[in-house]
């Protein structure tokens, strides 16, 4: 569903990222990690079409993304981010409702039926429906992030990106987005989501994009990503290995 081909990004005049080529299937929950700076939001800004590769292409079911018209984008792709907006006059319920408009035309304004189902639906599901009324400046960092989330769901696209969905998020509620992620790619939606917590990424992606010095380091299943000697290049620093009794490996930076 999406495909990136000899995809190169820069950022003032610099080269961040370069030479990638990745797929990612409808249904599948992708984790891009990486250290800080590497390129992560970037290159999940170029997927929802609002940075242009400096090279390659970005197709989303074989259309190149940055050259569809941004009503259709909207439809196509949803981008979650928690960029500071001037929305704070808004009820949540109102900033939700926002990512609706891309199932509108222009000149309709007035909100639907199918619209208050969504906006609702949404909020229920980062359990947020009791906040509805509330003023989003009222607010805690991590009830907004639940917003963002949840506006993301409203907007209904087959493609749904995450730029550190779990930032801000105690540890209950960053394991029960990252759960309602994995059920919404098991439901056939594409979701592709910068994650800081590469032991998160394992718990809960398909595969793991590891990102490194300019370049795609890995692109794999959990297991084999934390099981390479690249996590600790990317990474600069030792890891410590443990199999968890499900089998599952985890990793920790290491003083060795």
């Amino acid at each position: 569903m999406i495909a990136l081909n000899g995809v190169a990004l820069d950022i003032a005049g610099r080269r961040l990222l370069d030479g990638i080529d990745a797929h990612v299937a409808s249904g599948e929950l992708l984790a891009v990690v990486g250290p800080n700076g590497v390129g992560k939001t970037t290159l999940l800004r170029a997927v929802a079409g609002l940075h242009p590769p400096s090279a390659g292409t970005i197709t989303i079911d074989g259309s190149e993304i940055d050259r569809l018209p941004p009503p259709q984008r909207a439809l196509r792709v949803g981008f979650v981010t928690s960029d500071d907006v001037m929305l704070d006059a808004l009820r949540v319920r109102d900033v939700v409702g926002i990512a609706r408009f891309a199932h509108h035309q222009w000149w309709e304004w007035r909100e639907r039926p199918d619209d208050d189902a969504a906006v609702g639906e949404s909020l229920s599901a980062v359990r947020m429906e009791a906040f509805a009324e509330r003023l989003f400046s009222t607010l805690s960092s991590g009830e907004r992030q639940r917003v963002w989330i949840a506006m993301g769901l409203a907007q209904d696209t087959p493609v749904l990106l995450l730029d550190e969905p779990t930032s801000h998020l105690d540890l209950r509620v960053s394991h029960d987005i990252l759960g309602l992620l994995r059920k919404l790619a098991r439901s056939g939606k594409t979701i592709v989501c910068a994650i800081h917590d590469v032991n998160d990424a394992a718990a809960y992606a398909d595969r793991i994009a590891l990102l490194g010095d300019g370049r795609l380091a890995a692109l794999d299943i959990p297991d084999r990503v934390l099981a390479s000697d690249v996590l600790e290049t990317t990474y600069r620093v030792a890891m410590q290995r443990v199999r968890l009794p499900s089998g599952a490996l985890r990793v920790f930076a290491s003083d060795a």
